[in-house]
């Protein structure tokens, strides 16, 4: 009876990805909970799994496999319709597309990462994952998708020099408090991991970026508010940053925002804002504008930062606010 003694031959990753992207349609075969919509949940399901057997393995990866499974990913354009598909998956797919995904972006051959340089080339895949936004019950898995794009200059330029950029504010603002803070690490991601290729983006798109990240400061939101000036804080005072931080504090309206901003009924948006104001006070080559505000204010700085903040137990902060008055004197 040995001839019964057969193994099921093992699916390639052609038969893999041709069989989850054939699936996804299937998920509109009926509304949830009928029989035809829970077998298209299966189907995709176990794709999923077996694609994600290859890629993570229990044993050693064979890098022919993921290799062919790659080349079949990239050429169906797989990526772009899970992204778009992701709504209709279960929870454990979702999650198994992450995975996925983002084993993916990591993948390496010597200096290249072949999936990064698939998705430079294919801009709506990013732009897909950062819509994500827009969807209460997927936005958290494409945050995930996002964030581990964004480790990747050629994939955050893609982001940051495209018109969906300025949507950050939009879904920081008008989210549930989950979502609004996924959107600003990503946001902040954007800003500050890439420290030359950002600083070039800010020096010539310096007006419109500011326009944009000013709404954020002056949200009536507490975490938007606090979790905005920090980031600028770190902005301005990045050595990568000199030229912006330089024609920032030379502008005079963004002086009286922050002196307004240190009087805030929030003890922590004033300490934010003081990280930035003090940015204004050390310049040694301060414009005239700036001096002027500065010195018909010498009086009130003056009382005011003697008494602000005296409870904190901050041996920097001390040292810097002492300095200002130190400064502020002079005037």
């Amino acid at each position: 009876m040995n001839f019964l003694n057969f193994k099921t031959k093992p699916r390639t990753p052609h038969d893999l990805v041709r069989g989850l992207k054939d699936a996804l349609p299937k998920l509109e075969a009926g509304p949830p909970g009928t029989e035809a919509r829970r077998k298209a949940n299966e189907e995709v399901s176990k794709n999923l799994q077996q694609i994600k057997g290859i890629l993570l393995g229990d044993g050693e990866p064979v890098p022919e496999l993921i290799a062919q499974l790659a080349q079949e990913v990239y050429s169906t354009n797989l990526l772009y319709h899970l992204i778009l598909n992701l709504h209709k998956l279960e929870f454990e797919s979702r999650k198994d597309v992450v995975q996925i995904f983002n084993n993916l972006l990591r993948r390496q051959i010597g200096s290249r990462h072949p999936t990064v340089e698939y998705l430079t080339g294919n801009p709506d895949i990013v732009f897909a994952a950062f819509k994500g936004y827009e969807n209460e019950e997927i936005a958290l898995n494409t945050g995930l998708i996002l964030r581990e794009m964004l480790k990747y200059e050629g994939l955050a330029k893609v982001l940051l020099h495209s018109e969906q950029f300025y949507k950050f504010p939009h879904y920081i603002e008008t989210t549930t408090f989950g979502i609004s803070c996924d959107a600003y690490t990503n946001l902040k991601e954007v800003l500050t991991r890439h420290k030359t290729m950002v600083a070039d983006y800010l020096d010539k798109n310096y007006d419109r970026f500011f326009s944009s990240f000013t709404t954020l400061i002056m949200s009536t939101n507490y975490v938007t508010k606090r979790q905005s000036l920090k980031l600028l804080g770190e902005i301005l005072l990045d050595r990568a940053n000199f030229t912006v931080m330089t024609r920032y504090i030379a502008n005079e309206t963004n002086l009286k925002m922050m002196m307004n901003l240190l009087r805030d009924k929030s003890k922590n948006i004033q300490f934010e804002a003081f990280h930035v104001f003090k940015v204004f006070v050390a310049n040694p080559k301060k414009p005239p504008q700036i001096e002027n505000i500065l010195r018909r204010n010498k009086q009130k700085l003056l009382v005011f930062l003697q008494g602000f903040h005296n409870d904190k137990e901050d041996e920097q902060f001390t040292d810097e606010k002492q300095f200002l008055i130190v400064q502020i004197q002079t005037l």
